[in-house]
C-alpha cells in the first residue's frame, strides 16, 4: 500500500540516494562527481531540513521507499513575476523508482511541493526539468523559460 509522509532529518541518505539517481538517470554526471555530490549534498539537506529550508516527502510501498521530492524557499528580490515577494520557491530531487514510474506519484509529490508554496505565500516556483519530467512539470502548468547558467571551472 503506498503512502507518503514528509520527510525528516532521519531521511537525509535517502534523500541522497535518491537525487543520485535522478541523476544517474538523466545521464546528467559521471559517477565519480555523482558520488563527490553525494557525499556533500547528504550533510546540507540534514542541515537544511533541521532548520526548515527544505521540506521534503517521501512515497512508500509498505517499508520500501520508492518516490520523493523536495522543495525549497530561496531568498529572491521581487521580480516582474511577483512584484512584491522577497521568496522564490524551487522543486527538486523529484525521483521515483523505475517500477513505480508513471502511477502519478511524481504529480502527487510536485503538487505537495506546489501546496508548501502556497502555505509560505511563494507565487513563483521554479525546477530544472529532464527530459522525461518535462511533460509532467508542462502539464502543471510549469512553462520553459529563458533561463542561463554559469559554472565556474576555475580551482578555488
Amino acid at each position: 500500500m503506498l503512502n507518503t509522509r514528509r520527510a525528516t532529518v532521519e531521511d537525509a541518505a535517502l534523500i541522497t540516494a535518491h537525487r543520485k539517481a535522478m541523476f544517474s538517470d538523466a545521464h546528467d554526471a559521471d559517477e565519480p562527481v555523482l558520488a563527490e555530490m553525494s557525499r556533500n549534498f547528504e550533510p546540507w539537506v540534514r542541515r537544511m531540513l533541521a532548520n526548515g529550508t527544505y521540506a521534503g516527502w517521501i512515497t512508500r510501498d509498505g517499508d520500501r521507499p520508492v518516490a520523493s521530492a523536495g522543495f525549497m524557499t530561496l531568498d529572491w528580490a521581487p521580480h516582474f513575476l511577483d512584484a512584491a515577494g522577497e521568496s522564490r520557491g524551487y522543486v527538486l530531487n523529484v525521483y521515483v523508482l523505475p517500477d513505480y514510474r508513471r502511477r502519478g506519484l511524481a504529480r502527487a509529490l510536485v503538487q505537495l511541493c506546489l501546496d508548501a508554496a502556497r502555505t509560505r505565500k511563494i507565487r513563483v516556483v521554479a525546477l530544472h526539468a529532464s527530459n522525461a519530467g518535462r511533460p509532467l512539470y508542462e502539464g502543471m502548468g510549469f512553462r520553459s523559460t529563458s533561463e542561463m547558467y554559469f559554472v565556474d571551472r576555475t580551482d578555488h
